[in-house]
C-alpha cells in the first residue's frame, strides 16, 4: 500500500513510484490511501488496484486495511496520521525524508542544507527494499473520457490553440499580483485560458475585463480532471508552484514556473517537464523563502518575491 494523503501535486509526484512497483515487483497488488478529495487524482490510474480513502479518519477505513494483510506500505507522507496507520497494520514498512530539519534552516536561517534532488528522487528510497527503480519516464495522469474537454465547446477564437495560465494556488504569497498577470498577458498574442479554482474567478474575470476576448476565464468552471484536459491541450503553460504545474509536467508541457515565497530548492520544481520548461524567480532577496508553504499576505510588506518578477523575462523564455 502507498499512503500520500494530499494534495494535488504531491499526490501526482507520488505516480512514479506506483507505476514502478507495478511494472518491476512481480504479481504485485498496488492500494493507495489518501483523502476522498483527491479520488479523482488517481481514481483512473491503471498502475493503481485499489483506492482507499478517508474524509478526516483512518478508523473509517481500519477494518478494510486490517483485512487485506499487506506485505509492505511505502508511507509518502510521513505524519502522525501515517503513523496511525503503520501502528494499525504492523506491517513492513518504509517513509521518505521530510527533510524538516533542512527546510527549517533553509526558512529562517537561509542555510542550505539541502539535497539537491528532486523529491520524487527522494520518494524512491522509500522502495530500495523491494529494488524498486526509477524508470525516468516522469509523472502520469489519467483522464477519464467523460472529462476530456472537446475544444469545440470553448470559445471559437480558443479552439485553434492557447496557452494555458494558471493564476491560482493554495497561498497568496505564491501567486503573481493580478496587475503582473495583466502586464503578462498584454504582451503574449495568442489566445490565453485562465486556470484556477472558484476562489480565482473574479481575479480571472478581472483579467479578461482588462484584455477583452483574448481571455477565457476557465476558473471555477472545470473540475480537476476537466482543468488537466486543458493543461494537456495547451500549446505551453504558465504557472505559480501548483497542482496544475505538476500536472503539466506529467504531460511533459513546456512550463513557465513562476516562484514567490517558495523555493525550486524544496524539492519540488517541475519534474522531467518539456524541454522548453524555464523557472521564474527573483533571486538573492535576503527574506526568501520565507516559508516552506506560504501566508496569506507577505509577511515583509512589500511582496518583493513577486512584485520583482520581470514579466519581459517571462515572455522571452515563452517565446
Amino acid at each position: 500500500m502507498v499512503i500520500r494523503f494530499s494534495s494535488i501535486g504531491d499526490i501526482v509526484l507520488t505516480t512514479p513510484i506506483v507505476r514502478c512497483i507495478k511494472k518491476q515487483v512481480k504479481d504485485v497488488q498496488v492500494h493507495y490511501l489518501t483523502k476522498k478529495a483527491f479520488l479523482p487524482v488517481l481514481e483512473n490510474n491503471p498502475y493503481i488496484d485499489k483506492v482507499y480513502s478517508i474524509k478526516s479518519d483512518i478508523a473509517e477505513v481500519a477494518a478494510e486495511l486490517k483485512k487485506e494483510n499487506y506485505d509492505f506500505i511505502v508511507d509518502l507522507h510521513h505524519n502522525l496520521r501515517t503513523m496511525q496507520v503503520k501502528r494499525l497494520l504492523k506491517q513492513k514498512s518504509a517513509s521518505f525524508p521530510k527533510l524538516n530539519i533542512e527546510k527549517w534552516l533553509m526558512v529562517n536561517l537561509k542555510i542550505n542544507k539541502l539535497p539537491p534532488q528532486h523529491i520524487v528522487d527522494r520518494y524512491f528510497e522509500t522502495v530500495g527494499l523491494l529494488n524498486v527503480k526509477n524508470d525516468g519516464n516522469g509523472l502520469d495522469y489519467f483522464i477519464p473520457k467523460q472529462d476530456e474537454v472537446d475544444l469545440n465547446s470553448i470559445p471559437q477564437s480558443h479552439n485553434k490553440g492557447y496557452i494555458a495560465f494558471v493564476i491560482g494556488a493554495k497561498h497568496y504569497t505564491k501567486q503573481l499580483p493580478e496587475h503582473k498577470i495583466i502586464s503578462i498577458c498584454r504582451m503574449i498574442d495568442t489566445p490565453i485560458i485562465l486556470l484556477g479554482g472558484v476562489e480565482d474567478v473574479k481575479k480571472g474575470e478581472n483579467i479578461k475585463q482588462a484584455l477583452g476576448d483574448k481571455i477565457y476565464n476557465a476558473c471555477g468552471k472545470y473540475n480537476i480532471n476537466q482543468s488537466a484536459s486543458l493543461i494537456k491541450q495547451a500549446q505551453k503553460v504558465i504557472s505559480h508552484d501548483t497542482g496544475l504545474m505538476h500536472i503539466a509536467s506529467a504531460f511533459k508541457k513546456d512550463i513557465i514556473s513562476v516562484w514567490g515565497n517558495t523555493i525550486p530548492e524544496f524539492g519540488m520544481f517541475p519534474y522531467l517537464p518539456g524541454a522548453g520548461s524555464h523557472i521564474i524567480q527573483v533571486k538573492g532577496l535576503n527574506c526568501r523563502p520565507c516559508s516552506k508553504l506560504g501566508y496569506k499576505a507577505c509577511p515583509k510588506k512589500h511582496f518583493a518575491c513577486m512584485e520583482q518578477i520581470s514579466e519581459v523575462d517571462i515572455i522571452d523564455k515563452l517565446q
